[in-house]
């Protein structure tokens, strides 16, 4: 009986490893639909890319824009941001523990002029090593502070009243 008991154990622990293995973004929080997307989904969604110049060098990066995929997670944007949905913010975290936030509305087309890109690639290749598989690149700030590398979740929080 202990050694089935131990063998399940060991098999779980394997499974959780592999999962754990495949780089993904948790799309959680104030969302309709919470979202695990892949390197598979995000290369599945309308593509964009944005230039930003990293150390003195240009790097292409390309991706989603964020707004699409917090619309995929049925958080309201265009006409539906608004009232109480001004509130919430985007809290961006890294594998590492860095964190970041944007409003809803620094993110939404209909309401400001802003690139914030989840990438997943640069210059044509898949992000890695130290970018980690996916960034947030916000083109358009003066200091990439909140260009997030190594991005592994993104949770919407609506402020209480």
């Amino acid at each position: 009986m202990q050694r089935l008991a131990c063998i399940a154990l060991l098999a779980g622990a394997f499974a959780a490893g592999q999962d754990s293995s495949r780089p993904a973004v948790m799309v959680t929080g104030d969302v309709k639909q919470p979202l695990t997307l892949t390197a598979e989904d995000i290369a599945e969604m309308p593509r964009a890319s944005v230039r930003l110049k990293t150390n003195g060098v240009d790097i292409v990066y390309q991706g989603v824009w964020l707004h699409e995929v917090l619309k995929r997670a049925g958080v309201p944007s265009g006409s539906d941001l608004r009232g109480k949905a001004l509130t919430t913010y985007l809290l961006a975290e890294a594998s590492d523990g860095y964190q970041v936030i944007f409003s809803l509305a620094e993110l939404d087309p209909a309401l400001i002029e802003n690139e914030v890109l989840l990438a997943d690639t640069a210059d044509g290749k898949p992000l890695s090593g130290s970018q980690g598989r996916f960034r947030i690149i916000a083109s358009k700030e003066k200091r990439p502070a909140r260009s997030v590398r190594m991005l592994t979740s993104l949770k919407v929080v609506r402020l209480s009243h």
